[in-house]
């Protein structure tokens, strides 16, 4: 089974008018695009080019995509943003995913989650920095708290095998927690299944945690359009 599929409050990334869907920027990388968002009361994630509503944030400036130019992902989210080639930003460490491919993939097969979510999921996080720690305490690839790596047996954080295949697992659990609904899941991955449980399971109104759903379903939309 792959939880890879969007569904329910994911649909809308289809409905925004405009270029709104993801994926349309990349299928039309040619031209330059900013793209806004903003979460509805409904929880529901909206992302569009041509923001129409003074709701409408700046999620991050892009440049044209282009077809693999460079095969290295060394994409991040950190401070140091420079634009690069897969129409995003890149981070001044420049960190990789090249060396965490095969263990990204072994966490697919066993957990049925597509590698290009899991590669999404651990830019947005640490941007491939397998040492990176959040002022929370979150730890490594796939920012693991300390009860969710005691939850999966992880021992050292900062393994980056054993911390992907663990966030891969937490991820999994999740989404069948919130019937696939991958917009919940991954506002439970930032913010806590208790904290979207908490708001009649919707995306809860943290700030950090809408930028970091919007942030992770663009960068899916850009790996899967990249395989």
């Amino acid at each position: 089974m792959t939880y890879c599929s969007f569904k329910k409050r994911s649909r809308i990334l289809s409905q925004v008018g405009g270029v709104a869907m993801v994926a349309v920027f990349l299928v039309h990388g040619l031209a330059w695009a900013d793209i806004y968002t903003y979460v509805d009361a409904r929880g529901v994630v909206h992302l569009t080019d041509r923001p129409s509503d003074p709701r409408y944030q700046l999620l991050m400036r892009t440049q044209p995509y282009q077809r693999r130019v460079e095969r290295k992902d060394t994409v991040g989210i950190g401070k140091n943003y420079k634009a690069g080639p897969l129409g995003s930003v890149y981070d001044a460490t420049r960190h990789s995913v090249e060396p965490y491919v095969g263990i990204i993939r072994e966490a697919s097969r066993r957990t049925g989650i597509n590698d290009a979510l899991l590669k999404a999921v651990i830019r947005a996080e640490s941007a491939f920095d397998p040492l990176a720690v959040s002022r929370k305490g979150a730890v490594g690839l796939m920012q693991l708290m300390p009860e969710t790596a005691k939850r999966y047996g992880v021992k050292n954080r900062l393994d980056p095998g054993a911390n992907i295949h663990a966030g891969a697992r937490f991820l999994r659990d999740l989404l069948s927690s919130f019937d696939n609904d991958l917009t919940l899941s991954l506002a439970a991955y930032n913010a806590g299944e208790g904290a979207v449980r908490k708001y009649g399971n919707v995306v809860p109104p943290y700030p950090e945690t809408k930028r970091y759903v919007a942030k992770v379903l663009h960068f899916y939309n850009q790996y899967r359009y990249a395989m």
